[in-house]
């Protein structure tokens, strides 16, 4: 039984002299390239745009193979319900405050939603401590 030991030892000190079984880095006297990608390249570089068709086109927009960019139309051509996109909508903390027979209906159906979400996570926490 010994003996099986020292042979295995010997076949693990061979095999480390000859180097196999080490993971090593590659060698780092590799020539360096000459004007290699640095913050010079990094730097905006100048627009080939006119301001004119900056201000006209939505560019990047397209997403048709053979089409060109859209025009940007004047704010009477877009939907109005586009301008309240960014609106700001009240938080939960903040129509709970409020009297919910007073609500409109859309803030009470975000109320609704996030009152349901708030109540999973609560119930989710509550399940996950169990």
């Amino acid at each position: 039984m010994a003996l099986n030991h020292v042979r295995s030892l010997r076949v693990i000190i061979a095999k480390e002299a000859v180097g196999v079984g080490h993971r090593t880095f590659a060698a780092a006297g590799g020539k360096a390239k000459k004007g290699s990608k640095g913050a010079a390249s990094d730097a905006p570089k100048a627009s080939i745009l006119s301001k004119e068709v900056k201000s006209t086109t939505v560019v990047g927009a397209n997403i048709l193979k053979d089409g060109a960019d859209p025009k940007i139309l004047p704010d009477s051509e877009y939907p109005d319900w586009l301008w309240h996109l960014l609106d700001k909508r009240p938080a939960l903390s903040e129509l709970r405050r409020k009297n919910v027979d007073t609500l409109p209906y859309e803030d009470l159906k975000r109320f609704v939603k996030l009152d349901n979400r708030a109540r999973i996570k609560e119930n989710n926490s509550v399940k996950a401590k169990n």
